[in-house]
């Protein structure tokens, strides 16, 4: 199947079909299950069967030219640090210390700071009518959740989470630039607090980076060097934004669409940290990852040959009927045993517990002041960008 096919097109750079790309996905995957993109010269698959195979074979599917499509075809040289477009044995060095912070204990412990975070965003907004969820919430606790585990001041934050958005931003119809990627221009915003640090040490993530041993991959104990901190800092802040941000969108939207769904958890509370489970399956906030092949493989009978670039359409994966009944269907009482939102095997997304705490108690803390609210439609926005899906405003009508 090639792009020249106008039957059948999937473009990850074409709006329109951003805008709802589960029909598409769906004919994807029971039309063309390996799929071929002549614009962009990349080869697609759609189940979850498949996505989820290649997500764990990191040898043939490779990360080390980038999880992004146009960084992959762009054959630049990844900076090091950059944790997620590693393969091991650089990927294991650095997620084994990023390990030692991001466990689900830690990030459990630091609920009461969220829950402050979300009632300073909410408060002020009681019997004003309506809040937006990205605005007023989306794009407020995560900054300031992100920027605490970092040791980032407050009054900072904000300019960082904005520099990272533009960067994000995509132009239709064509693949973004990367020639910048990893530039000084990119991380310089956070030289200043590595130096800062380095020179007076906290309790936060910064001075553990700066100040972890480790055994590198030729065995040397070393610690890691200031590109490394640098690298993994701006990884940390973008992801730890960006991923949240846009799953707290679609808590808005999905749950202003189905509001029998959403009654279901104002009477019953305890049904919240399943219906982020069922949010992220539904409405995967990175719904696209990409991989460079290393060695020919066969996908429903065609070879794809060692070189390409293949996209994994985790997002298609998580709709499959083949492995969730009635996939397109929202549920807040599914059972799910696991999705791909988080990706799966050895790139598994280390803030998964993070992100998961943060998305329940917002909605936790939205139901409790907010019980019923519907999208202002004429002022909602999609954001574009080809690594995150969701919202960049979605403003809401309460009663």
């Amino acid at each position: 199947m090639t792009a020249t096919d106008a039957d059948l097109y999937y473009d990850p750079y074409n709006f329109d079909i951003d805008s709802d790309p589960y029909p598409v996905w769906r004919r994807l995957r029971e039309e063309r299950p390996l799929y071929y993109n002549e614009d962009y010269d990349f080869y697609a698959l759609s189940r979850y069967a498949d996505v989820e195979r290649a997500l764990i074979d990191w040898e043939t599917y490779s990360s080390a030219k980038g999880t992004v499509l146009e960084l992959i075809k762009s054959d630049m040289e990844i900076p090091p640090g950059s944790m997620i477009f590693e393969d091991p044995p650089g990927h294991n060095m650095h997620r084994s210390l990023l390990s030692r912070v991001f466990t689900p204990r830690k990030m459990n412990a630091i609920e009461p700071k969220v829950r402050e975070f979300c009632a300073r965003s909410l408060d002020p907004l009681m019997g004003s009518g309506g809040f937006d969820f990205i605005a007023d919430l989306g794009a407020q606790m995560p900054m300031r959740t992100i920027g605490m585990l970092l040791g980032i001041p407050e009054q900072d934050q904000e300019a960082i989470r904005d520099r990272i958005d533009e960067g994000l931003r995509l132009d239709e119809g064509t693949m973004p630039d990367v020639s910048h990627f990893g530039a000084e221009d990119q991380t310089s915003s956070f030289d200043a607090y590595i130096d800062w640090r380095a020179e007076n040490p906290s309790d936060d993530l910064m001075t553990e980076l700066l100040q972890a041993e480790f055994e590198d991959e030729t065995g040397t104990t070393r610690r890691l060097s200031r590109t490394e901190v640098i690298n993994v800092v701006n990884l940390i802040a973008a992801a730890g934004n960006e991923t949240t941000t846009r799953l707290i969108g679609w808590t808005g939207k999905v749950l202003a669409e189905y509001p029998d769904e959403r009654r279901k958890l104002v009477e019953d509370r305890s049904l919240v940290p399943a219906a982020i489970e069922e949010l992220l399956r539904f409405e995967s906030p990175s719904p696209v990852q990409s991989r460079y092949v290393r060695q020919d493989v066969e996908h429903h009978g065609q070879v794809v040959p060692a070189g390409s670039a293949i996209v994994l359409l985790n997002g298609s994966g998580n709709r499959d009927d083949r492995k969730f009944a009635d996939g397109d269907r929202f549920d807040v009482t599914r059972k799910i045993d696991h999705h791909l939102a988080f990706g799966y095997g050895l790139h598994f997304c280390l803030g998964a517990a993070l992100a998961r705490l943060e998305g329940r108690v917002a909605l936790d803390e939205v139901l409790q002041r907010f019980p019923s609210w519907e999208v202002d439609w004429d002022n909602a926005k999609q954001a574009r960008t080809s690594t995150v899906r969701g919202w960049e405003r979605l403003p809401v009508f309460v009663s």
